[in-house]
């Protein structure tokens, strides 16, 4: 890291390390921030999250959307990271863990939708903390494999020097501080996400947030990840969104060489406007996005419906369907486990759901059959 980078309106103080210089950012909130050309974009960005928001009251099943975007956004965040696994490996390897064939990083990618899961669950009772954010990192390095990983201590910050962008760290891009820094940079991190009287709006913090967390770099791997489950989750808590349904990632993702360059000039010369400007953008897309693949998904739920209707069928079909928008690929077992039913009733009614072209089967060999609503698949991913 070249500390002629960092000019005079750095965000952070150079401190030295193993070899060279490493880089602290200061505590939020920044000393000074014009913010007066963004009120547009901001009003803007609000307004899409509300809609988005709007969506996931009214639902009368939300989880119908919920458990589809968390799986999304757990294979967008993980390709970030090179864990490249699709949306139906995913779902096939949900299924059944211990017989399907899946590849090492669909386990991963679990990883992620088990860590959002926790941590969503627990905001009732546990506020966004350092200890809430190590148990998040435990669950996504849990089996992972050993180039992964796994020669990680799970749920702990690194007592080790990380540094990004090069295999040497004379030649990284950027040092995050020393190991025995973290500690501090992160309690007055989980400070600012939990004061409650601060007057900048919420989507100017998470932008704020994101950045802090990403320049800490608390763990030795799994940062970015954790960095980005943190917008759903701090929505969530703040009320800000009725549903956890929006998620970065896939907008990270297609604009990722912006994404770091933005973060790092950050560091280097305190351009904050053009993050918090390139996020809000960020949200409001992806709030419209995700608006969209509701309707969509609701549409083709509506769709599925009249075909049952049409072949008076039972009410039972009624819930599979339910499930398929839920999880869009399922097993005779599956099924009948998750709806407690026989599985002969089980079978019998994926049967017509095949006649009625909204399954068929998986391209695998999995055993038990998995069998998948591919128009489902397509409109989430």
């Amino acid at each position: 890291m070249d500390a002629e980078d960092f000019t005079d309106t750095r965000t952070g103080k150079l401190v030295p390390t193993i070899k060279g210089l490493a880089f602290h950012p200061n505590p939020l909130p920044p000393s000074a921030l014009d913010l007066a050309p963004l009120v547009p974009l901001l009003a803007r960005a609000e307004r899409a999250l509300g809609e988005l928001s709007g969506i996931g009251r009214i639902l009368p099943n939300p989880y119908l959307l919920i458990r589809p975007f968390m799986r999304r956004e757990a294979v967008a965040s993980s390709k970030i990271e090179g864990t490249v696994t699709t949306l139906t490996q995913l779902l096939l390897f949900e299924v059944d863990e211990e017989t399907t064939r899946a590849p090492g990083d669909a386990r991963e990618v679990l990883n992620y939708v088990r860590a959002l899961e926790y941590s969503l669950k627990r905001l009732d009772e546990l506020p966004i903390s350092s200890r809430m954010i190590k148990d998040v990192h435990g669950i996504l390095l849990t089996n992972v494999q050993s180039n992964r990983g796994a020669n990680i201590v799970p749920g702990e910050f690194r007592r080790d020097q990380n540094w990004i962008g090069a295999t040497l760290i004379e030649n990284a891009r950027y040092v995050p501080p020393p190991p025995h820094e973290v500690d501090q940079a992160m309690s007055a991190l989980e400070k600012y996400i939990n004061n409650t009287k601060s007057e900048l709006p919420t989507l100017i913090q998470l932008a704020l947030i994101h950045y802090q967390f990403e320049a800490i770099h608390p763990f030795p791997d799994g940062n970015g990840r954790v960095g980005r489950l943190l917008i759903p989750l701090i929505l969530c808590a703040r009320k800000e969104i009725s549903q956890p349904l929006l998620y970065l990632s896939s907008y990270f993702e297609s604009h990722y060489n912006a994404y770091i360059d933005h973060m790092l000039t950050i560091s280097q010369k305190g351009h904050w406007e053009r993050w918090i400007e390139f996020f809000l953008v960020g949200i409001e897309e992806t709030c419209n996005d995700a608006i969209a693949r509701a309707q969509a998904l609701q549409s083709l739920q509506n769709n599925y419906y009249e075909k049952i209707q049409r072949a008076r069928s039972s009410a039972l079909l009624g819930r599979l369907i339910d499930l398929l928008f839920e999880h869009p690929a399922i097993s005779i077992p599956y099924a009948a486990n998750r709806l407690t039913i026989s599985y002969n009733a089980a079978k019998n009614n994926i049967a017509h759901l095949i006649d009625a072209k909204i399954l068929k089967p998986s391209s695998g060999d999995q055993r038990p059959m998995v069998f998948v609503a591919d128009e489902v698949v397509k409109t989430i991913s």
